[in-house]
């Protein structure tokens, strides 16, 4: 889509990993280590390549706003910026407040200030604001851990990079290590819960159920002995070690006892001790389809304000919403994309429908289309997108058309000829001697069957690059669930996509229960697809919201 988090992340990953690779490709997830320092230069360097960009250092203490919408933001030192739509990505500064054990203290994040003015002003504003909390592990000194003792994990040999444009990592792989909390590790844990932040009841922000912390795990899975943790090295020249799996709001001193209980770690010292922090969003129910605010126009939000946990979430929004604000400002229409066509719209429909309970984070099981949203075809699915909407440069539309006709190339010498049982069997393949006649693509749909096989019924196919090999092998292993999900995701928008009117009165909608009215009066569904998924919604209520529409001359025409 023309975002550069994927470029920085090759430029900066010192371990690349390939994740559930022994899975099927739906749900494989590239990972990468990246070196802090690094990856801050990579992100320096890609925004200061962007023509028409200016970079402004500063606290934004106040949003402007005249006749109702947004006109610009104030500084902390008084200077106005004007601006015909403004884009709020606060993180985790929004009110923040740090916690370890019985001691807080105000910050985004240790060492850097929290955004009170601002935190102030939305309150001020009447938005439907909520607390939520994350955490993160405290910081080891590198040079103190006993690696000899631990187990290692390197990193992969055929690395899954994140662009399309990259083709190698940049700098030199590293391996991380693994090793477990044990039952003591447990005991010093639960002696001192009542002294953690969150088990003190000095929190009220709610956590992410999918990155518990240390605490949680020791409470809510009593029955395991044992954790897993990464030990993440933070650069190649930094002496700090990020262990990954026991985030914690617990007081420094039984940190530093409850880490050096665990093996390789006896003599680890803690640089920063891990620390919970609380901050404030905004439900994103608040928010229509393209990121904006309903309550004042040409105010987007994105990332943690939303709701949402992780980097690749914020990004992810960022993108939308900047691109949504760049429409709003050229009078443009908003670009939204479907369920069917992108995790990120996936995710966007999940947050303005649904609204958050916890910190969201996107899964593969979230998608119904997740065997067609793969890694592998993102490019294929969006890139067109991206160039339709002048997102690429010319050197990513060069390698996207070079791709796509080789992929074409590809499939047009699998499907050029079709074998019969026998011809397949002289080839080593072994299928039903049906009688029945299969293309190249048939066969390597499947299991068991490699490309040396091919190669023999179609020698034009070992010509073609190991990249596009691996592509059309995926493909073909999907081509029957995908072209029924694509079957199935036609029928579902035609019906989906009819457009629900703004000034629509489900009071007047009888046979409705006032709790649905009252939900659909918050989210203002834009259609009857968003509409389907608000929590508690039925069939029934869709048929009379459809019915009511067509009863109405001006929504039937």
């Amino acid at each position: 889509m023309g975002g550069i988090m994927g470029l920085a992340a090759d430029r900066s990953g010192i371990q690349f990993r390939l994740l559930n690779r022994r899975k099927g490709p739906a749900v494989r997830g590239p990972r990468t280590q990246s070196d802090r320092k690094h990856y801050q230069a990579a992100i320096q360097s890609l925004l200061a390549d962007r023509s028409g960009l200016t970079i402004i250092e500063g606290e934004v203490a106040d949003i402007v706003l005249q006749g109702g919408a947004i006109s610009g933001i104030k500084l902390c030192d008084d200077s106005l910026i004007s601006a015909h739509c403004v884009v709020l990505t606060t993180g985790t500064f929004l009110g923040g407040v740090i916690h370890i054990g019985d001691r807080k203290m105000r910050g985004g994040r240790v060492g850097d200030q929290p955004s009170d003015l601002l935190a102030d002003r939305l309150r001020d504003l009447d938005l439907p604001l909520g607390r939520l909390k994350t955490g993160t592990p405290p910081r080891l000194r590198k040079s103190s851990i006993a690696w000899d003792q631990l187990e290692m994990q390197p990193a992969d040999d055929a690395p899954a990079l994140f662009s399309f444009m990259s083709d190698r990592p940049v700098l030199r792989q590293v391996s991380c290590a693994i090793t477990h909390t044990n039952p003591h590790t447990h005991e010093i844990i639960s002696d001192n819960l009542s002294r953690s932040a969150m088990y003190g009841g000095h929190i009220d922000g709610v956590g992410p159920r999918y990155c518990p912390s240390i605490e949680d795990k020791i409470v809510k899975f009593s029955d395991r002995s044992s954790h897993q943790i990464f030990l993440e090295p933070e650069g190649l020249e930094s002496d700090i070690v990020y262990p990954n799996g026991i985030s914690t709001s617990l007081p420094e001193d039984v940190q530093i006892a409850y880490v050096r209980s665990i093996a390789g770690l006896e003599a680890a010292e803690i640089t920063q001790p891990g620390y919970a922090i609380e901050y404030d969003f905004v439900d994103p129910q608040s928010l229509d389809s393209s990121l904006q605010l309903a309550a004042i126009p040409r105010l987007f939000l994105a990332g943690q304000i939303n709701g949402t946990t992780g980097y690749e979430e914020a990004a992810a929004q960022g993108l939308m919403a900047g691109l949504n604000a760049a429409h709003a400002s050229l009078g443009r229409e908003p670009v939204v994309l479907s369920r069917s066509q992108a995790y990120i719209g996936v995710m966007i429909d999940d947050l303005v429908t649904r609204g958050v309970a916890e910190p969201y984070r996107m899964f593969t099981s979230r998608a119904e289309y997740r065997l067609s949203l793969r890694a592998d075809n993102a490019d294929q699915r969006l890139t067109e997108v991206a160039d339709g909407l002048g997102l690429i440069c010319e050197r990513r539309r060069r390698l996207f058309h070079t791709k796509m006709d080789d992929l074409k190339a590809g499939r047009d010498i699998l499907a050029g000829e079709r074998f019969t049982p026998q011809e397949a069997a002289r080839a080593g393949i072994t299928i039903n001697q049906d009688g029945q006649r299969r293309s190249g693509m048939d066969l390597l749909a499947f299991p068991d069957i490699d490309f040396a096989q091919i190669d023999v019924l179609l020698p034009a196919f070992a010509k073609c690059s190991p990249d596009v090999r691996e592509q059309l092998a995926i493909e073909a292993l999907y081509r029957t669930y995908v072209d029924r999900q694509q079957r199935d995701a036609a029928a579902l928008q035609r019906d989906e996509a009819q457009k629900i009117p703004a000034d629509i009165d489900y009071d007047s909608i009888g046979g409705l229960s006032n709790e649905l009215k009252g939900k659909l009066r918050r989210v203002k569904p834009a259609t009857l697809g968003q509409a389907g998924r608000i929590d508690g919604m039925t069939p029934a209520a869709l048929a009379l919201i459809l019915s009511r529409m067509r009863q109405d001359e001006r929504y039937s025409a």
